[in-house]
């Protein structure tokens, strides 16, 4: 199993397709928010990200069902990573057809979510192995009721 995102790069070599797309798409993301806290840090500052997705036509469906075309995405990214710290254990992932659906234990602080999140993402790619829809799902521990 691997213990943190860090050792996602060594089951690349494991996975081929849009597995390790998938995979790519993780690291690369986790590198990006790592350097938004350098100045200069922008919208474009995505753009390895942009390489896998076909940006005119992508829809992320957030886990309140929340959608985002990519420009949506990109600002939202921008303005969120600045702030955060964000990591995650890795789980499992399979690929059915078009589909692959990787699931985490992401960790992400400051604020609500400094807790561990257990996350079911569902990448949907085009016939050119270009991302089209991320649709997240979360699951954290319920809040303790008020006295």
């Amino acid at each position: 199993m691997i213990e943190t995102l860090s050792d996602v790069d060594a089951v690349l070599g494991d996975h081929s397709g849009l597995s390790r797309t998938v995979l790519e798409y993780t690291l690369e993301m986790k590198r990006i928010v790592d350097s938004a806290k350098v100045p200069g840090f922008d919208t474009t500052s995505w753009e390895p990200l942009a390489r896998l997705v076909v940006t005119d036509a992508f829809v992320r469906v957030g886990p309140f069902k929340d959608e985002m075309t990519w420009p949506d995405y990109v600002a939202f990214l921008t303005s969120w990573a600045p702030t955060r710290h964000w990591e995650c254990s890795f789980r499992r992932i399979t690929e059915i057809g078009s589909l692959v659906f990787l699931e985490l234990e992401e960790r992400s602080s400051p604020g609500d979510s400094a807790g561990a999140a257990n996350s079911q993402s569902v990448y949907e790619f085009d016939g050119s192995a270009k991302l089209r829809r991320l649709d997240v799902y979360l699951q954290m521990p319920m809040p303790a009721p008020p006295n």
